[in-house]
């Protein structure tokens, strides 16, 4: 089953489990699914979707952030709920040792010298570890390693 096919049938539960707060965030990730496939005239693949969602996580956590400081914790409360919808859809995230041995034989492969080289590096980087680590995190991983 695509994910695509799994955010489908989890809406049509939700409907018949009459769950309006989780139909609610099931609804926003399709609708942003809908639009890239209509806007970039695709059909979306399970990488693609993991991206709308990383961005969509990304964003909800900003919000927590502004909502928090403005002192609105009822909307805060509203985003992390969507973050835990949203975050069943990706794979299980890696461990720290893991992405160190990723990072590393990245550089290796790439042959990265410095920190000039970091794109090529991030480049390898960000298909294999798509939704199964921070990039932020990686990013910064690549670059102490390569002496940043």
């Amino acid at each position: 089953m695509t994910l695509k096919q799994r955010v489908t049938d989890d809406m049509k539960a939700a409907m018949r489990a009459k769950d309006a707060a989780r139909l609610s965030a099931v609804r926003l990730l399709l609708a942003a699914m809908k639009q890239k496939e209509v806007d970039e005239r695709i059909e979306l693949s399970d990488a693609d979707v993991l991206g709308i969602i990383e961005k969509m996580l990304k964003q909800r956590r900003e919000s927590i952030a502004q909502y928090e400081k403005a002192a609105r914790q009822d909307l805060a409360d509203q985003e992390k709920f969507e973050i835990g919808v949203l975050s069943a859809y990706l794979p299980q995230q890696m461990g720290e040792a893991e992405v160190l041995q990723a990072v590393a034989a990245a550089v290796a492969e790439t042959g990265a010298a410095g920190v000039k080289d970091m794109g090529k590096v991030m480049a390898l980087l960000k298909p294999r570890l798509a939704g199964r680590a921070d990039m932020g995190k990686v990013s910064g991983l690549v670059k102490g390693k390569l002496g940043g």
